[in-house]
């Protein structure tokens, strides 16, 4: 799973983003929001998804497996869920109209796709841990794509991802991992410069993990509260941990 760390901006073109506190803070934060969390079934996407529905929120969990789509909703009750493949462009456009058909447009995107593989140096960096891995940048790519017009036009509109300390500090062994964080990060980073020039009161917040077992908690009541008074920058990489 991704992995805690320091503060900073992300990425490249960060001296564009805001430093100002993101949004405009209601007194109710997330509730009335619509959010979205992809990769959704995990323990931190259960956690996120309990939060932000416990806040108000109208939540929707998608991911590729229906039996554990099917125990998230019967455990949270409330959450709505979707099955989809967030790696085929294709049945992301479809996901984005199944979308719009029950909910209407969204304000809050979580990208949790995510997962491991590592380890035996350089040689050890295997095409096919790669292309595993890189399903999670793909997720964030196609999903914040697609959802843009949604986050513009919200009035609060929000990006969050989960990253790695090892982004700032990689390893030969974690190369494959580390890369794919670090486009990641260049593409959150990316998406507040267009936040800065589309949507001033939008914000797109990096969490830096070394490892996130442990943090599920801190991480929801963080995300849920990206609405609030005290919510991180437009650009912002918050440790975790």
């Amino acid at each position: 799973m991704p992995e805690a760390g320091e503060t900073g901006t992300a990425g490249a073109g960060a001296d564009a983003v805001s430093t100002a506190p993101a949004g405009r803070a209601t007194a109710s934060g997330a509730a009335g929001r619509t959010v979205l969390i992809g990769g959704g079934t995990s323990a931190s996407g259960l956690a996120v998804a309990r939060a932000l529905v416990d806040a108000g929120a109208t939540v929707i969990t998608v991911g590729s497996r229906q039996d554990r789509l099917d125990a998230a909703a019967a455990e949270i009750p409330g959450l709505l869920v979707q099955r989809c493949d967030l790696g085929d462009d294709r049945a992301v456009l479809e996901l984005v109209m199944d979308v719009h058909a029950r909910v209407g447009d969204i304000d809050g995107l979580v990208s949790l796709v995510g997962g491991w593989r590592g380890g035996g140096g350089i040689p050890g960096q295997t095409e096919e841990d790669f292309r595993f891995l890189e399903t999670s940048f793909t997720a964030l790519r196609l999903t914040s794509r697609f959802f843009w017009d949604d986050l513009v036009s919200s009035d609060a509109g929000r990006v969050a991802i989960v990253s790695s300390t090892s982004v700032p500090h990689p390893t030969a062994g974690g190369a494959n991992y580390a890369a794919v964080k670090a486009a990641s990060e260049s593409w959150m980073a990316s998406l507040a410069d267009g936040f800065a020039k589309q949507s001033p009161d939008a914000a797109a917040v990096t969490y830096r993990v070394r490892s996130l077992a442990g943090l599920e908690g801190a991480l929801a009541a963080s995300i849920a509260g990206l609405w609030g008074a005290d919510a991180p920058a437009n650009g912002a990489v918050v440790p975790l941990g």
